[in-house]
């Protein structure tokens, strides 16, 4: 709900730097709309309008991106902007009326954030420009004022991001090509050092790429481009793992698959920089088609078994398929399948809806619906009491529609501080709106009474308070979000008693409304915060992940029934569209986690619970389930899956469930910590690559599991490191 930051810590230079230049942006644009408004047009309404709107656009809405981009999101703004004022306005005509549409407004504006941190920035600042509105008095007369104070400040405010931006970051398009050309010299040379590997992997993780940057819409070209990150960074730790797992060894079949690897990473890198149109990954799919025939007939041993010998000489042994060699062209085989996708991915992303149905349909299922459709399943698919963002929405508009309802029945004066209030200290979680309350009382206590000395010392004066303001700006703007909740919300006490002292005449008493009405709005939040999902994504994310985990746990041993009983490109395994919006939640959930995880007391932190692995985990097993039925090694005739495969099958699906009932639990269940995989190998070599899938998925939950555990309970031995993917 809030953009404002905590208590005081330590700042970079760069980071004071930015808050310098935001502090000039934002006192330059409010300055340039104010003074002329106020002094030489003499419309008070019009010059309290260009005030506030650099103010909420530039200071209480976290805008991300460069001067250009941060331009952009408010010249976008425009329009909803004055469409929030004209409501607020005409819907003050009743305090009922003004409470009803503040519940719409702040459910659509907070639950805009489904489509991406620039909508989720913008909407603080679109919420206050309503609430500046629908407050009394109801003068609909002055609406073409109000509108025309509002565009004045957001343009001034506009042209100040772009004479003083903020340096432009590197886009998530040149990330993958770096995360591409990586990939591409390792799989030609194979002589990058593994850790280096997973760096590069993990710069294109979202969390690590400024908010700006992500492709976070739900449209199809950032659909494909997220898509088109996650196979980069599997691709990359895939070749970490082949490097530390296998070092120099290279048959010629694998060396001669790995340059087609090469090749495309090499290509869709050079489309990434030049901003052309993607190479088609034909030539790597049909290279691994006839990788897998060679697999296929290695499996298989010599035809026709063991030659016919006279009966007087001794039988020559049939030696078996090389098992190790059969492993290692697994691993090679599943690298270059990320590898495939990434290149079908990213042809989506810059050439746009495929001519053909890309393969596996479930995987890029938007391909082919048009935009509104991509929008309305990623809206509907939000619209659930299970979503982080549709929980925030509704928490955010009770607690301003509330508000709202407070402040009109006791009729306080300048009410629209309460809703500011509730709007700016909000939290995800009670404890944390708690920390920000009690920061945020203090702070208005100081700056109240230097206010209220303020107003008395200079009394009528307004001159001396036109010659205050700026400067009171510049430094408010800065030090608040470098000191934290206390000194933002004093120094905003004194900012406002300085602009109101020259709109219309004020006592100290200004002070003391101001702080009433920031202790109504304290109680209102906190009241909201412990109704409406106190715990914010505590709950909610242990739900998401043994949700995630139960859909993702059914697929193994359906696509180990597929594998070996089914023709090739035969169906799909059942429940994988189930998993993958389950996956979009469980990421939605762990985002918000780990961005309330500063305000977390120790105490209330989930032990042990390694919430990415789960994520690591369960993107093997959705992947897994997508590309087997592909690429897998699969017997020359349908047969029923061997001992070892359906009890290893049903093992991963019973530890999913296991550990996913002890996240909801939050306690030990009965029996075995891990996956129970059965002895020794499968019985039959076309089972390799279930064996290697299964194998690597044991390890994961094993380890998941065991974090889990109390101190005292011995974990299972260790494994070599799972590959991480997001």
């Amino acid at each position: 709900m809030s953009r404002a930051r905590g208590s005081a810590r330590v700042i970079a230079g760069p980071e004071r730097a930015a808050f310098w230049r935001r502090s000039v942006r934002v006192t330059a644009a409010a300055s340039a709309g104010f003074y002329p408004l106020l002094y030489a047009a003499g419309l008070p309404v019009a010059a309290l309008y260009a005030l506030f709107a650099p103010i909420a656009m530039g200071m209480l809405s976290a805008v991300p991106g460069s001067g250009r981009q941060q331009a952009s999101v408010t010249l976008r703004v425009v329009p909803p902007a004055l469409v929030a004022v004209t409501l607020g306005t005409l819907l003050a005509v009743h305090a009922w009326a003004a409470v009803g549409g503040m519940l719409v407004v702040g459910f659509v504006l907070a639950f805009a954030a489904v489509a991406g941190p620039r909508a989720a920035g913008a909407g603080p600042g679109l919420q206050l420009f309503y609430i500046l509105a629908c407050f009394p008095p109801y003068a609909p007369d002055t609406l073409l004022e109000r509108v025309a104070g509002l565009s004045l400040g957001l343009l001034l405010l506009a042209a100040c991001e772009i004479l003083l931006p903020d340096p432009a970051v590197p886009s998530y398009r040149e990330l993958l090509a770096a995360g591409l050309r990586t990939a591409a010299h390792e799989a030609r040379a194979g002589k990058t050092p593994p850790e280096r590997l997973r760096e590069a992997g993990s710069t294109m993780r979202l969390s690590h790429v400024p908010p700006a940057e992500r492709p976070a819409g739900a449209g199809r070209t950032d659909r494909a481009l997220e898509q088109t990150g996650r196979a980069v960074r599997r691709l990359l730790s895939q070749l970490a793992l082949l490097a530390e797992a296998h070092p120099g060894e290279r048959d010629p079949a694998s060396a001669a698959l790995l340059a087609r690897v090469g090749e495309l990473c090499e290509a869709c890198a050079s489309a990434l920089r030049a901003g052309s149109r993607a190479p088609a990954p034909d030539t790597l799919e049909h290279a691994m088609r006839s990788f897998q025939a060679d697999r296929v007939r290695l499996a298989a041993g010599p035809p026709g078994g063991a030659p016919s010998l006279p009966t007087d000489q001794t039988p020559q042994v049939v030696q078996p398929p090389p098992t190790a060699l059969l492993r290692r062209q697994s691993r090679v085989l599943a690298l270059a399948e990320s590898a495939r996708v990434a290149g079908v991915a990213l042809s989506i992303a810059l050439n746009g809806a495929p001519t053909r149905t890309p393969v596996p349909r479930a995987m890029f299922w938007y391909a082919e619906p048009a935009t509104p459709r991509l929008w309305a399943r990623r809206v509907l698919g939000n619209m659930t009491l299970r979503s982080v963002l549709f929980q925030n929405a509704v928490r955010t508009a009770l607690g301003l529609a509330a508000a709202r309802l407070v402040a009109g029945s006791l009729d306080l004066a300048h009410g629209f501080w309460v809703l500011l209030v509730v709007l700016t200290l909000g939290r995800s979680t009670v404890v944390a709106t708690w920390q920000a309350v009690r920061l945020a009382v203090a702070g208005n206590a100081a700056g109240a009474v230097v206010a209220g000395m303020l107003l008395i010392g200079i009394g009528p004066f307004t001159d001396a308070y036109a010659v205050l303001l700026a400067p009171l700006m510049l430094l408010a703007f800065f030090a608040g979000p470098t000191l934290g909740i206390a000194c933002t919300q004093g120094s905003f006490t004194l900012v406002v008693a300085t602009a109101f002292a020259q709109i219309s005449p004020v006592s100290w008493r200004l002070s003391e409304v101001r702080m009433i009405d920031v202790v109504t709005g304290s109680v209102i939040g906190l009241l909201c915060g412990l109704l409406a999902w106190p715990a914010g994504a505590g709950h909610e994310v242990r739900r998401a992940m043994a949700g995630l985990l139960r859909s993702c746990g059914a697929l193994v041993p359906g696509t180990a029934e597929i594998l070996l009983t089914s023709p090739p490109g035969g169906r799909a395994v059942p429940g994988t569209l189930l998993s993958l919006h389950r996956m979009r939640l469980a990421e939605a959930a762990y985002a918000q986690y780990r961005a309330e995880a500063a305000t977390r007391p120790a105490a209330s932190k989930d032990s042990g619970a390694d919430w990415h692995a789960v994520l690591v985990a369960a993107d093997d097993m959705l992947w897994g389930a997508h590309r087997l039925p592909l690429f897998g090694l699969r017997p020359a005739a349908p047969a029923p899956p061997d001992a070892w495969t359906r009890q290893g099958a049903a093992a991963l699906e019973e530890a999913a469930g296991r550990i996913a009932a002890r996240l909801v639990t939050r306690g030990p269940t009965a029996g075995p910590s891990g996956a129970e995989l059965p002895d020794g190998r499968p019985s039959v070599p076309q089972s390799i690559d279930l064996e290697v899938w299964i194998t690597g998925l044991g390890h994961q939950l094993a380890r998941i599991e065991a974090a889990l555990d109390p101190p005292d309970r011995e974990p299972p031995r260790p494994e070599p490191p799972a590959r991480e993917s997001l």
